[in-house]
């Protein structure tokens, strides 16, 4: 419940501060006094936005603060999931700074304005005229009829449920669309990638086939070459191994005489070592190469698949052209993955349905016992209010798509007088009945939910007599349960009240300000005498006043 309220430098308000009573607060002033800036405070505090206009002196920054008791309404996850402070205790701040720029805070730590609208919606209701339209719509509706067939536990799992379910359904467009885009380069890319794996390409060969088709293809001139270099090595009289051993032998006569000598005998000795072999392997060389038309025109025929590969492909490696041929096995294996991926995905979106439905199916049996409950209570209330004859006609109709609250649309008729067709209730109701017909379906649910503080701002509006002072007894009856304020221009609503606040203007030199004062038993006595008979008040009327508070 709304505690305090501080208000400094806010349109005509220049400085305020208020303590509130739990239960029935009454505020009454003439028109223009400042209850709608009294009303615009509190919006600011909820999350509205402001603007340099609200400021009444436009060099000062502009502070509202209003203190909240809030240990029934269960809200420390929420201050948990913003990562604020809870406190049974919960200070609001607003700043508005000349620049323009607005803050807001919780108990001392920063907040955005989404994050403060959706707290506010739990501190505070302010219901005025236009908010009797919320009655037309549908999701109000249901809410009621929801509140009084308990169905709260079960609308947060069918919600889970459908959270899910919109998430498989996004996921299965997703893929279908996929499988889809898929399937029309499937025949090209199983082609493609038959051709790369008929090829049977592995690293390294390109490189392998070139050195076999150089060779293949020059055999005659490296016979003859080969055979050269060893008629040169191998020569009888002149060859260089013959020579190697000449030399060698020379040295081996001088080696003993030193060092030098000895290490040149070693050095011709390597030397001809390694010639050995290496005519030894020139030989072998030799022996092997053989013209082979075959092998050529089968390493030839290899190394043009694969160029033309390459070409196709628009790469120049083997490693390359098998990159590609992975790829293209992965894309083609994807369609057969991604059609076993939606028929899982599928088979999930009928679990949930079944899971929906079986909500559903709940939802609606609780909606249904509990329609009738709303309707008797509705015109029980109604009729106390002047409306002896309104019936109400509330059916569910099955619906095939899943609502975030179900699976049923709703059909909430109104007929006011007897005889009259049912209509729908912002076509058919007055002002003045949708009035009333909204203060009555606020009273039923505050004996099913935990309401927030209450404003009605001139909810009275159309009604007097009897009337007003029934609908002032069943504010009161709300306020048992919760803290209900009624901004009212009726002095048997006004009298209704556990404590009552006065809105009035007050002039200090060229400055107007508006104030809100606490009346005590005599001043209220008076207020409302004035509410009965004017600025000239009659003992009359100071009679009936009392008669009205006793």
């Amino acid at each position: 419940m709304l505690t305090s309220l501080s208000i400094k430098n806010f349109a005509l308000i220049e400085k305020l501060q208020i303590d509130f009573s739990e239960n029935f607060s009454i505020i009454t002033g003439e028109t223009g006094a400042g209850k709608s800036i009294l009303l615009g405070a509190l919006g600011l505090v909820l999350g509205k936005r402001a603007d340099l206009s609200s400021l009444k002196n436009k060099e000062e920054k502009c502070v509202i603060e209003a203190q909240f008791e809030i240990s029934r309404y269960g809200l420390q996850s929420f201050f948990d999931s913003n990562d604020l402070d809870y406190e049974n205790e919960t200070i609001i701040r607003r700043e508005i700074l000349p620049s323009g720029k607005s803050r807001a805070f919780v108990n001392d730590s920063p907040m955005n304005l989404q994050e403060l609208q959706e707290l506010g919606q739990f501190f505070i209701d302010i219901h005025s005229q236009h908010q009797t339209q919320e009655l037309s719509e549908e999701n109000f509706q249901f809410d009621i009829i929801d509140s009084i067939g308990n169905n709260q536990k079960l609308l947060s799992e069918y919600a889970l449920v459908l959270k899910k379910y919109k998430s498989l359904k996004t996921t299965l467009s997703g893929l279908k669309s996929k499988l889809a885009e898929a399937s029309k380069e499937q025949d090209y890319n199983s082609f493609l990638l038959e051709e790369l794996l008929s090829a049977k390409l592995r690293s390294g060969e390109q490189e392998e086939l070139e050195a076999i088709y150089e060779q293949l293809n020059n055999v005659e001139f490296i016979k003859e070459n080969l055979n050269k270099s060893l008629s040169v090595s191998e020569e009888e009289q002149f060859g260089v191994l013959n020579n190697l051993k000449e030399i060698k032998a020379s040295l081996q006569k001088i080696a003993g005489f030193s060092p030098e000598y000895n290490a040149l005998l070693e050095r011709i000795n390597s030397v001809s070592i390694e010639f050995d072999d290496i005519v030894s392997e020139m030989n072998q060389i030799g022996e092997g190469l053989t013209n082979d038309p075959e092998q050529l025109e089968l390493a030839n025929q290899k190394l043009q698949l694969i160029y033309n590969l390459q070409k196709k492909h628009q790469v120049s490696t083997i490693d390359e052209l098998l990159a590609i041929q992975e790829d293209l096995d992965n894309k083609v294996i994807s369609v057969d993955s991604l059609q076993n991926e939606i028929e899982n995905i599928e088979a999930e979106i009928i679990s949930s349905e079944t899971e929906l439905d079986k909500f559903a199916l709940s939802i609606r049996e609780n909606r249904s016992e509990a329609i009738p409950i709303l309707v008797q209570k509705l015109v029980s209330i109604l009729d106390l209010l002047g409306m002896p004859n309104v019936r109400f006609k509330i059916e569910i109709k099955p619906s095939e798509n899943y609502h975030n609250n179900g699976k049923d649309d709703l059909d909430f008729l109104f007929a006011a007088n007897k005889g009259s067709d049912f209509g729908l209730l912002k076509k058919t109701a007055s002002g003045g009945e949708m009035s009333r017909i909204m203060l009555a379906v606020k009273s039923i649910l505050s004996q099913y939910q935990k309401l927030p503080t209450i404003i009605f701002d001139e909810i009275d509006t159309g009604v007097s007599g009897e009337i007003a002072d029934k609908m002032g007894e069943i504010m009161k009856e709300m306020s048992q349960t919760m803290q209900v304020f009624a901004i009212t221009h009726l002095p048997q609503i006004a009298a209704k009240g556990k404590a009552h606040f006065k809105v009035f203007k007050s002039t200090v030199g060229e400055f107007t300000n508006s104030e809100l004062k606490l009346l005590s038993v005599d001043e209220r006595i008076i207020e409302i005498a004035q509410m009965l008979s004017g600025k000239d008040i009659s003992d009359s009327a100071i009679n009936h006043a009392k008669a009205l508070l006793n």
